[in-house]
């Protein structure tokens, strides 16, 4: 049985384990619950709105049958993409993060209703709230790791230029480009903002509950700003990558850890979304989906990253490769 043939029965145990934890887990507490209960929480920390228990119960349902429902149906419908190990990653990655995601909002919204006499006397929400965004974080991980089994493919043949750039002795060349998206920056830059005016509200007034949002909306919106640009340099020493509009974070990989270099046609559905995406080792940098400057480490490992004129990039980096794999007398 191939990998993307073991790896499906997993997913579908996991999405129909998820669908049945999510039916279960608020009939066996109906007895404890307000009917309706309260189904969100307003600035302040106190429910502010609520759904008949039935109708609550089918609109968890519905979302994550739709989800990831519409996951499996495209992984099916497309299953030669699971051959490769970063697509199935990619899948295990969205499928764990959004299972536990949805099972601690549930497990949060239980628990701030249980015994409440109705729903207004529902409890605060307060740093529970973060146990979703732990199981988002905990569960992309763990659905990425589970994915992960298999040997990394190589690329065909035809995917690695045979041209490079003629260089003479001692000629030195440096390859740049940079690409952004707009949209990541634009929207990371907003809840950046937001963030930080809710924190400004909070210290001013005094209310206590509104540093969680302040935090969590500061903290994904320093994320989207930062890593939805990146600028690649490539140079005799290597390849760095720098990030965010002011060049940082950075990395620099040194020419001696690659292996080869090539281009390959990525896209965010196929990887697990945008950004910075999959495992050291096989991790895409996804800021737009087309062509991917992909880089093979000696070690086995891959980084790809989605860069405009991606093919020149690749195609002077294998020449430096080959030069410092020939000593200094070919510099």
């Amino acid at each position: 049985m191939g990998l993307q043939a073991r790896f499906l029965p997993i997913a579908a145990g996991w999405v129909t384990l998820v669908t049945a934890v999510t039916i279960a887990a608020p009939l066996a507490l109906r007895d404890r619950l307000p009917d309706p209960i309260a189904t969100h929480w307003g600035p302040s920390g106190a429910p502010d709105d609520s759904m008949p228990f039935i109708a609550s119960l089918l609109f968890q349902v519905g979302l994550w049958a739709l989800l990831a429902g519409g996951a499996l149906v495209f992984a099916l419908a497309n299953a030669t993409l699971l051959r490769r190990k970063a697509n199935r990653m990619g899948l295990g990655a969205l499928l764990g993060g959004l299972g536990l995601f949805l099972l601690g909002l549930q497990a949060v919204t239980l628990k701030a209703n249980l015994d409440a006499s109705d729903w207004g006397q529902a409890a605060d929400l307060g740093w529970d709230a973060l146990l979703a965004v732990a199981g988002l974080v905990l569960g992309g991980w763990l659905g990425a790791l589970v994915a992960r089994p298999g040997p990394d493919d190589r690329p065909e043949p035809s995917a690695v230029p045979t041209r490079r750039i003629p260089l003479r002795p001692g000629q030195r060349a440096v390859w740049v480009s940079s690409v952004s998206s707009v949209a990541l920056v634009a929207l990371g830059g907003s809840l950046l903002a937001a963030g930080l005016g809710l924190a400004v509200l909070a210290l001013i007034g005094g209310e206590g509950a509104l540093w969680l949002p302040a935090v969590i909306m500061s903290l994904v919106g320093l994320l989207g700003a930062t890593f939805g640009s990146v600028r690649v340099q490539i140079t005799e020493e290597g390849v760095v990558l720098f990030f965010g509009p002011f060049r940082l974070p950075r990395r620099h990989i040194p020419i001696e850890r690659v292996e080869r270099a090539w281009t390959e046609e990525r896209f965010p559905i196929g990887v697990g979304g945008w950004g910075v995406r999959g495992l050291p080792g096989a991790m895409t940098i996804m800021i737009r989906g087309g062509e991917c400057l992909v880089l093979g480490y000696v070690s086995g490992g891959r980084l790809a990253v989605s860069i405009d004129d991606a093919e020149r990039g690749a195609a002077l980096l294998n020449t430096l490769v080959d030069r410092a794999s020939t000593g200094p007398s070919a510099r």
